[in-house]
């Protein structure tokens, strides 16, 4: 064998080694990271729906869902219907009357579970409308969350009165008392 053949030879076993070395690295590299679900794809809201208000204020109601495997905070809500949006918790006072202030740190949503929005407890409020809110009407909210994800849905618009509750710091009352409604 001359000089020339085997300087070939050791060449392509070279070559050879290292496409296996390479071959050999791509294989025990980590597989690709999954993309996983934003809190704003994890939540859902069932039973959704806004009081009727001539102006001033209403609220937004209805049962958070959290179909992921761990807690998600909702921190704020929009809505073309209101200029201003608070998420709100009712809690006695001093003396002892329910007062709704707003909910600091926002709303959690334990992993695998709900939270109920409902009249007379936390709610999504409303402040300062931006027209009237007639029974029969929809109107549109954006829910924001901790991770600056969002969830946008659409809620029907219901007659309802309740429970007089004042907002704690302002002037604010709205009535939330439930009255029997007519049946369709």
């Amino acid at each position: 064998m001359n000089t020339r053949t085997k300087t070939t030879a050791r060449l392509g076993v070279l070559l050879a080694a290292a496409a296996l070395a390479l071959s050999g690295c791509a294989s025990t590299a980590a597989p690709a990271a999954t993309t996983a679900a934003t809190d704003g794809e994890s939540v859902t809201i069932t039973d959704a729906w806004v009081k009727s208000a001539e102006s001033g204020m209403s609220a937004a109601f209805g049962t958070l869902e959290n179909r992921s495997d761990h807690d998600i905070t909702l921190v704020s809500a929009a809505s073309p219907a209101s200029t201003m949006l608070q998420l709100h918790e009712t809690v006695a006072n001093d003396a002892g009357e329910m007062v709704m202030q707003e909910k600091q740190g926002g709303f959690v949503i334990p992993a695998g579970g709900s939270f109920d929005l409902e009249p007379g407890g936390n709610h999504i409020m409303l402040m300062d409308l931006t027209a009237p809110l007639a029974a029969g009407d929809e109107t549109t909210f954006t829910l924001t969350f901790s991770d600056d994800s969002t969830y946008e849905f659409t809620a029907p618009v219901k007659d309802y009165s309740g429970a007089n509750e004042n907002y704690e710091g302002g002037d604010m009352d709205m009535d939330m008392t439930p009255t029997p409604t007519p049946s369709n």
